[in-house]
């Protein structure tokens, strides 16, 4: 009798225990999902922050989507406008007519903050970097991206972005115009030059010398090897691009779908070939020594560095750590930072020509100004130097209200690490706070009434002074995290808009569509194409530059 006691009561304990377990397990849940973001809406609304209802588990996806959806679903009209953000974060546009620039929306059980004051996006950036970090972006994008310097944070990043810096400063850069300037002749000699148009979509035709660049930044001396590695990643590009596009298709990315295993098996072959790369660097380290003059490039830097640390490592200690410092520098670490770079530096770069592309050809008024400024200058045919492309303000100014209207990352995204009152607002740990680049450069109270227009001449004294507030040109970004390639990607498309302005006019081909669109980067979703016709080297730069782009009309 005593045993039935017991086993009833070992059976009972257990039970409870099981019971209990299942039900603080889903008390946890059903916090996560339900009672704390009402919690945090109820917190938000008390300091008059409103926005669309939360519904449980998808927040205001579904929304989001549909709205999305709807705008990307008929091309701008007139074709010539540039009043963009209805269209790219038709979200953003319209819910701020409802609940006003700074509101609550939630991606799923996450809630997001979107700022779009500039006070307070410099507090974001500068004042209290400290407290906010990138958010960790899904798997598909750092499939795309790589877990290099956008991704990383804290020590980690600080070090990689220390490695890093002399790849990109300016005067590193200007070693390279020689050879940018040789892929883009290389492009454009392609061309034909007996007088007819031809029709070119720019959107694609650009990769070529991005890549071509960002290879030669990348991986100098090995720069044969880099290329064939790079033609890989822009294989994996494609893949990890149409799995994004489904990235709402639950578990998508696991299905062992024809599109998934390829891009696994490019995956591989990526890293392999990588560390190949490395191993031959690494071999001829020694002998190659470092000339002067010579390009810092990428790879090298970080061998370099890796390698250092590994040699004042060995002589304090000759045992190996248990696990690698922050610090470190791994083979790992370096074949991400390769991905990293090839993705941002390849899309930032050939979207900024694509659009600047496309804007001078509805505005060919400014096409004539730039050109007459690029043969005054750098004259009908010769290499744009770098004292050249110091010297081309005109351009510079197109570049910067190419960037002002049709930013490459149209949004960005910052999570709050810790409790923070930011300007009078108490923004909760775990919050992520919402950036509309696009909105800041679109918003008319910081422009002007004409902050729709295609007007260059509006930074004509300086990016700093263009608009109300210093803050509102963000388009790399502000404070510690800006964009590490911002000078590579202004002097690439600088010396490649002089060279096309030197010897082609350009204008849009009757099938091009205006459709701006966002996939993690703003992209023509119809493509580009454009109508290019060669000119002859004019005899007096001064008198013969206007006629160009008169005669197609």
């Amino acid at each position: 009798m005593s045993y039935t006691v017991v086993g009833w009561s070992w059976r009972w304990c257990l039970s409870l225990g099981i019971i209990g377990a299942c039900m603080f397990v889903a008390f946890k849940v059903l916090d996560f999902l339900w009672w704390r973001p009402k919690r945090l809406e109820e917190h938000f609304a008390r300091q008059g922050i409103r926005g669309p209802p939360y519904r449980f588990f998808v927040g205001c996806v579904k929304e989001m989507v549909g709205l999305m959806f709807d705008a990307s679903s008929k091309p701008m009209m007139p074709q010539t406008s540039h009043n963009i953000l209805p269209r790219v974060l038709s979200f953003y546009h319209h819910w701020k007519k409802i609940y006003g620039s700074t509101f609550l929306l939630w991606f799923g059980p996450t809630p997001r903050l979107t700022v779009a004051d500039p006070d307070l996006i410099r507090e974001i950036f500068l004042s209290r970097s400290d407290v906010f970090e990138r958010y960790e972006s899904h798997p598909l994008v750092r499939q795309l991206e790589g877990e290099g310097l956008v991704s990383l944070r804290g020590e980690k990043w600080a070090h990689h972005r220390k490695v890093l810096t002399p790849t990109f400063h300016m005067e590193n850069l200007k070693l390279l115009i020689p050879f940018i300037g040789k892929t883009v002749l290389d492009m454009v000699e392609k061309l034909p030059t007996s007088g007819e148009e031809v029709e070119i979509d720019v959107s694609e035709w650009f990769q070529t010398v991005t890549e071509d660049t960002i290879t030669r930044t990348a991986f100098g001396r090995s720069y044969d090897d880099g290329k064939a590695v790079f033609q890989l990643q822009a294989q994996q590009m494609v893949f990890a691009a149409e799995a994004f596009r489904k990235v709402f298709i639950p578990g998508y990315r696991f299905l062992p779908t024809k599109k998934n295993t390829n891009s696994w098996k490019l995956e591989k072959e990526i890293k392999r070939s990588l560390i190949r790369l490395i191993g031959r660097r690494k071999e001829r380290l020694g002998e190659e020594g470092k000339p002067d003059g010579s390009v810092k490039d990428l790879l090298g830097l970080m061998i370099d560095a890796s390698a250092s640390k590994q040699g004042a490592g060995q002589a304090a200690s000759p045992k190996p750590p248990v696990s690698s410092p922050p610090s470190t520098i791994t083979v790992r670490d370096i074949v991400e930072e390769c991905k990293t770079f090839f993705f941002a530096g390849k899309q930032t770069t050939s979207n900024l020509l694509t659009w600047t592309t496309v804007l001078l050809a509805m505005h060919p008024e400014w096409q004539e100004r730039a050109r007459a400024e690029v043969l005054r200058v750098c004259g009908a045919r010769d290499l744009p130097t770098r004292d050249h492309l110091a010297k081309l303000k005109t351009l510079g100014m197109i570049l910067n209200e190419t960037l002002r209207l049709y930013p490459p990352a149209v949004a960005t995204i910052r999570r709050a690490k810790a409790e923070v009152e930011l300007s009078g607002y108490h923004i909760p740990r775990g919050t992520e706070l919402l950036i509309p680049i696009m909105a800041v450069h679109h918003d008319a109270r910081l422009w002007g009434p004409d902050v729709t227009q295609f007007n260059p001449a509006r930074f004509a004294d300086g990016a700093s002074r263009a608009a109300r507030h210093p803050t509102a040109f963000i388009p790399f970004g502000l404070g510690p995290r800006m964009c590490i390639g911002q000078n590579l990607a202004l002097l690439e498309a600088k010396l490649t808009v002089a060279v096309l302005l030197q010897r082609f006019a350009f204008r849009l081909s009757p099938s091009y569509v205006h459709a701006p669109t966002v996939l993690m980067l703003l992209y023509p979703q119809y493509g580009a194409p454009i109508l290019f016709r060669p000119i002859p080297p004019p005899s007096d730069p001064s008198t013969t530059a206007t006629t160009h782009t008169q005669s197609f009309s």
